[in-house]
């Protein structure tokens, strides 16, 4: 062990041969009576004051003189045993869970803390006690469902009953605010992840109480059953995943209180010895020889310096002799070590100020055995840790940063920092806990009553709900209220910063890596960590119990990427032509050359052992990446089979001696832990120089290496290797990166973004949900109370009761969601998304300029992509303006070029990631921003998505693709330019209030190239047709057999109730019919020639299909006294959106494009064939306009009419209605004037409503053309005779027969 102080190297284990060869006499260090001086005044005995009765002191007597001191004051065995009466059981206190447990239980291997993993499970202490008064803390880690107190013995729980459901045993939970002994009362306050809750019992006067955070909730049981035979053991049920963690008194308890003891005795005689040895250290670092004076110096012991001074390092070497072994117990460390070391922070003033602590670190290190620094230095940040997470916040957030610095102290130590990061930081803590803020739940308490003395909330409302963001109707006191309020927020604000700068200062430590002096460079250590981390977390999805915590992930997220940014522009700085952070990407060669591991996380091609297969030869072509055919593993029986069929003869010996697996080269194995064995199967990779294309390739192999193995040159590369980078595809550009293993860090938070961070935004968004449910319920409150009569004083007092609670709860809130602002959704916080969706989006741009290679990109990259875009858009408006970010609009430009482009890319296989693209350009084409974005993509990008959209429904997942297409015609359609549906607001006029859906924001330059494709694409605009009615009817079928089903159901006397489910399943049903017959609309409206005209294929035949369903949904609907009407009048929860109007107008729509707006051939032909239909029904056009046999019937119920909509049908719709409705009605009536009648004999026998017109060859067999047709498209089989069909001609009936 080596100082860096300089100086002659000292261990515990020789420092005495270096002071018993010296003479008596002349020491060769300091004369002897300087040295005795000195040694005296670092070792004092007590009551010998005065020189002249001091005996010489010098090095060879100092260890029984040490000794003395020591031993003065120790306890005895009487008052040990004393100290213990009242208790039974082992000295040391854990949890029993050997017999003292229910249910099932992850303890920890401390057994103090414990982790629910059932229903509810219970655990005791092994210690009881029967008399006196006692306490133990327990430290809650999540806020869930719990119960924590005392049992006796005779308690017996289960899955559903725990400790406070039994006669003897008493429990609080805080979760629920409640005492709990067989029966329950209200008690005490809720209680949060990091708060400390005492148990105390007084078995004197028989009273349990429990303190929260030091605060006594007061007494909550008295009269507790005492005497012979009883006795109480700490007890705990926990639902599933809450944790906990218990201090029965191995560790200093937080909040002691006055006379009760803890379970588990303090080490007094330690620490008396701890503390004397300590008080020797401070005078050594305290006092100087003056050796030409020959007198000792006081001085200030924060200048302190280990130089290697003989006197002083033997002096030290002897304390420590003693101090050492001490520093290994938890208790110590932190009541005696952890208090000193804040006690040299406390001056203030920046950590770089306090050197002293670096000079004691050196000190341990040099003076203690290895394994002795080890766990003292493991138990300081355990214990700092737990002091960090178990604080009260306080304005200032004093107690954070005091533990903060000190951490960062710590941390500048290099040998100590890479100790911690190797073996502790998140090997034992497994979470990022010093990188998160704990949001207050008691606003009181954490005082942001005094930093914010002024609430405010908003109280303007548009008629959707949404905050009016216009603010020249906000009156004075208002004005000063929010102004008061946004400056409290502030002052939080700059507070806050103060603990993430300090945090900030922790990551970049641990990214150090230019103290290669010692070894590897922190930043390596901790990218092997980071990434071991990301793989519990990955890996470990169904077992939450092991998961870093969200909230803690958040905060880690953002300081990771604020340490990240300022080192790559450091390397930017210092290395010119390489890129900034601002256009920082993830190089797509890290996705296949097996320098990064990505565990068991799902490709955008699949599984990566079958993407190596098939794509091996692109790799060589495209990367300069060979696939050792010894390293791709069969993953399954299919590729064993494949392999024993194809590559037997190619296969190395040892693979053939093994059973056929190919064997691992030895170089390849190694011990790894859990799953980071499949990191070893990546593929070994090898490079082909491209330097000499016409000499056979050089093969130079690259050892895959577990990421524990992985060196800086694994990394960052060096002279011919390009470490990370390996593989460059030829499209990507070589340009210089600054340091590559910033890429890995990078990836990583992307993974992180994806793995909880997201979800986590979207959760803490309820706050200010609620704030703003309150303040509607508040502001209507108080308009009541105006309205209230004088002679009412009931309700008055009522309502004024209402109005004080909803403030008190606002004014509670608006202090949270200040706290969460600041911490979550702050202006930096958004920036940083923004960035992480920047660098998404380019990684994505570069890897699918590789063509093929593109599906080893791995899914989370389009997922952040979209999410990240989300998040910005839902969780940070409007507290911050998403249009002031920098270059927006070119950054939703190029995230809708990628979802435009993605949604149906041949290379994505993953049903997951392609529903989760349709979905984010279905919503991304709702809002006018983004789907302007999308027309600004380039031309042949924006037909390319039409296309894809066109496409035909079956064998494809087709409600969103159909939602899209709606969403671009939603605006231009016959009535359909609402915004919420009109026949809610008639039904349920104060639906008007709630939060509206998006307005209408069609898109005419897409409706354009939808036109263009159909009208010029005949096969497509046919299949696409057909598809969209072969969908129609099925949604429509499907929507009626149900409604019969529930009309049953509503109609039995019993007592019933609908299965919500099955309404769901209906409505959908509904609004699939409502949203295809609008996409049939805007067709028939574009395009109306592929109906009309009947030159083209299938125009005929399309017509009669259209005209066939539309007269189904007409008479279905319009019927009087219907089964559509009798559902609709039931109002169930459920079926909202089902009503006349949706479906009734979107038919309407069709009917008048093709009647009264086209040309006149295809007015006559499209009468005619709606006519011929035998489905056709006049009265059902007339129940458009309220006409027909219902206003006939001269019944007092109201029916349905357009008429009655006249907000959202304009007058120019209705007189098309009208005219439609009086050609319809001549036309019939010159129809059936000329029809003559058909025999039977002369009717198609398929569908008996047409003449025969056409015969089969070679069979001869007759039908009439629409059914030989539509029979054609999907058969070519002969209805009768099952001949294959090889042509149809026109059949006219012989004039004689």
């Amino acid at each position: 062990m080596s100082s860096k102080g300089g100086g002659t190297a000292l261990s515990r284990g020789n420092y005495r041969l270096a002071s018993d060869t010296e003479k008596p006499k002349a020491t060769g260090i300091v004369n002897e009576k300087l040295l005795s001086d000195y040694l005296h005044h670092v070792f004092p005995r007590y009551g010998l004051t005065s020189a002249a009765y001091r005996k010489t002191l010098t090095f060879p007597d100092l260890e029984a003189h040490l000794e003395h001191l020591l031993s003065e004051g120790e306890l005895t065995e009487d008052s040990r045993d004393q100290a213990a009466e009242g208790r039974l059981g082992p000295f040391t206190v854990v949890l029993d869970h050997t017999s003292g447990f229910e249910g099932l239980l992850f303890v920890d291997d401390d057994l103090l803390g414990v982790i629910g993993h059932s229903n509810f499970s219970s655990i005791r202490a092994t210690t009881c006690v029967f008399k006196g008064k006692w306490v133990y803390e327990v430290l809650i880690s999540s806020q869930g469902l719990m119960q924590i107190g005392w049992c006796t013995l005779n308690c017996r729980f289960n899955q559903e009953e725990g400790v406070g459901d039994t006669p003897d045993s008493y429990a609080y939970d805080g979760n629920r605010v409640r005492k709990w002994n067989v029966t329950t009362t209200n008690y005490g306050k809720s209680w949060a992840a990091g708060d400390i809750v005492s148990c105390l019992i007084d078995l004197d006067d028989g009273t349990i109480t429990f303190c929260l955070n030091g605060q006594s909730l007061g007494t909550a049981f008295s009269n507790i059953k005492m005497g012979p035979g009883i006795a109480y053991f700490p007890a705990i049920s926990l639902s599933f995943k809450e944790s906990v963690a218990f201090n029965f008194g191995s560790r200093p308890l937080r909040y002691p209180v006055e006379g009760y003891k803890p379970l588990q005795d303090p080490p007094a005689a330690d620490l008396i010895k701890a503390n004397r040895l300590l008080g020797y250290i401070k005078t050594v670092l305290s006092t100087t020889i003056d050796t030409q004076e020959e007198r000792l110096v006081e001085k200030d012991s924060s200048f302190w310096q280990l130089q290697g001074e003989p006197t002083v390092l033997v002096t030290l070497a002897h304390i420590f002799n003693y101090f050492a072994p001490l520093m290994c117990k938890v208790y110590l460390v932190e009541d005696v070590l952890m208090n000193f070391l804040l006690g040299i922070l406390e001056g203030g003033g920046s950590v770089d100020e306090h050197p002293l602590i670096q000079q004691l670190l050196d000190l341990f290190w040099l003076l203690m055995e290895d394994y002795e620094v080890n766990e003292c230095l493991k138990q300081l940040m355990m214990s700092l840790l737990r002091a960090y997470r178990f604080s009260p916040i306080i304005p200032d957030l004093g107690f954070q940063i005091h533990y903060l610095r000190l951490t960062t102290a710590i941390l500048r130590h290099e040998k100590s920092r890479k100790y911690l990061l190797n073996n502790v930081l998140f090997d034992m803590l497994r979470s990022v806990v010093f990188f998160y803020i704990k949001t207050p739940l008691r606003v009181k308490e954490a005082g942001l009553e005094e930093l914010i003395p002024t609430t405010w909330w908003p109280t303007r409302f548009d008629k959707e709900g949404r905050d009016d963001n216009e603010v020249k109707e906000e009156s004075a006191d208002e004005r000063l209220r929010r102004r008061a309020y946004e400056r409290g927020c502030q002052r939080l604000k700059k507070r806050i910063e103060v603990v993430e700068e300090l945090q900030v200062q922790i990551l970049r430590l641990m990214l150090n890596n230019k103290d290669k002096g010692t070894g590897q460079a922190s930043r390596y250590i901790f990218l092997n960590k980071f990434r071991k981390f990301l793989q519990e977390n990955a890996s470990n999805r169904a077992n939450p119990t092991v998961l870093c915590p969200p909230e803690y992930m958040v905060c880690f997220l953002h300081r990771l990427i604020t340490a990240v940014r300022s080192y790559w522009d450091e390397g930017k700085r210092k290395s010119v032509g390489s890129i900034s952070s601002e256009e920082a990407y993830v190089p797509p060669q890290l996705f296949y050359n097996g320098k990064v591991d990505y565990f068991d996380l799902q490709r955008l091609g699949g599984l990566l052992s079958h993407l190596k297969k098939t794509l091996k030869d692109d790799l060589a072509s495209k990367a300069n990446i060979i696939i050792d055919p010894s390293e791709i593993l069969p993953s399954s029986m299919d590729d064993l089979d494949e392999d024993e069929e194809s590559g037997a003869a190619q296969r190395p010996l040892g693979a053939a001696a093994t059973g056929g697996a190919p064997v691992r080269p030895s170089w390849l194995s190694s011990p790894t832990l859990g799953r980071a064995n499949r990191f070893l199967s990546t593929a070994a990779v090898s490079l082909m120089t491209p330097r000499r294309p016409l000499a056979p390739p050089e093969k130079v192999k690259v050892r895959t290496l577990a990421v524990e193995q992985r060196t800086e040159e694994d990394i960052e590369g060096n002279h011919g290797n390009d470490g990370l980078l390996l593989g460059r595809p030829l499209e990507e550009p070589d340009q210089p990166i600054t340091e590559k293993s910033l890429l890995e860090i990078l990836d990583g938070i992307v993974m992180m973004y994806n793995l909880s961070v997201h979800q986590q935004l979207g959760k803490m968004v309820v706050v200010a949900d609620d704030v703003h449910e309150y303040a509607v319920a508040l502001k209507d409150t108080e308009e009541k109370i105006a309205r209230c009569p004088n002679r009412r004083a009931d309700i008055m007092d009522e309502l004024l009761k209402s109005q004080k609670v909803f403030a008190e709860k606002l004014n509670h809130l608006s202090r949270r969601l200040a706290w969460i602002n600041a911490t979550i959704y702050s202006k930096e916080k958004m920036l940083d998304v923004y960035w992480l969706l920047r660098v998404c989006i380019r990684t994505i741009e570069h890897s699918d300029n590789t063509g093929s290679l593109f599906a080893f990109t791995p899914e989370f990259y389009l997922n952040v992509a979209m999410n990240s875009y989300s998040a910005l858009k839902n969780y940070f408006s409007p507290a911050n303006s998403m249009d002031e970010l920098p270059g927006y609009e070119d950054t939703l430009t190029q995230l809708a070029a990628i979802l435009a482009k993605h949604f149906a890319d041949p290379r994505i296989v993953g049903t997951d990631i392609k529903d989760s693209l349709m979905q984010a350009l279905a919503s991304y084409v709702c809002y006018p921003q983004s789907l302007r974005a999308v027309e600004r993509i380039p031309e042949d990008q924006r037909v390319a998505m039409m296309r894809n959209l066109l496409a035909p429904y079956e064998q494809r997942p087709w409600a969103q693709t159909n939602w899209i297409l709606v969403r671009f015609w939603k605006g231009c359609g016959f009535g359909y330019r609402y915004t919420r549906l009109p026949h809610l607001l008639k039904t349920k006029p104060e639906d008007a209030t709630l939060p509206s859906l998006q307005k209408p924001c069609p898109s005419l330059l897409l409706q354009r190239h939808m036109a263009e494709l159909l009208r010029h694409d005949k096969d497509m605009a046919a299949s696409f047709l057909n598809s969209v009615l072969n969908q129609l009817n099925w949604a429509f079928s499907e929507f009626i057999g149900m409604i019969q089903e529930i009309q049953q159901a509503a109609e039995r006397p019993e007592r019933n109730f609908v299965d919500t489910r099955q309404l769901k399943v209906c409505a959908t049903c509904f609004d699939l019919s409502v949203s295809l017959l609008r996409v049939l609309e805007m067709t028939v409206t574009l395009v109306p020639e592929i109906f009309l005209d009947w030159s083209r294929p299938s125009a005929e035949l399309l017509l009669r299909r259209l005209a066939q369903l539309l007269n189904q949904v007409l008479n279905r609907v319009t019927a009087e006294r219907n089964l559509f009407d009798r559902v609709v009048n039931l109002r169930l929860p459920g079926l909202e959106s089902v009503d006349h109007y949706p479906i009734l107008v979107a038919v309407t729509g069709i009917l008048v494009r093709i009647l009264v707006e086209s040309d006149r051939q295809g007015v006559a032909r499209a009468a005619s064939v709606l006519l011929s239909d035998p489905c056709f029904q006049l009265h059902s056009i007339q129940h458009l306009l309220g006409e027909g046999e219902a206003s006939a019937a001269g019944t007092d119920r109201k029916h349905f009419s357009l008429h009655a909509y006249a907000d959202y049908i304009s007058a120019e719709e209705e007189q098309k209605v009208e005219q439609m409705l009086a050609f319809l009605t001549e036309e019939s009536k010159q129809a059936a004037a000329c029809t003559a009648p058909t025999s039977e004999e002369d009717l198609c026998p398929i569908c008996y409503a047409h003449s025969i017109s056409a015969i089969f060859k070679p069979c001869s067999h007759k039908s009439c053309k629409a059914c030989i047709n539509q029979h054609l498209m999907n058969n070519k089989d002969c209805f009768f005779c099952k001949a294959t069909i090889t042509g149809v001609e026109d059949y006219v009936k012989p004039l004689g027969s």
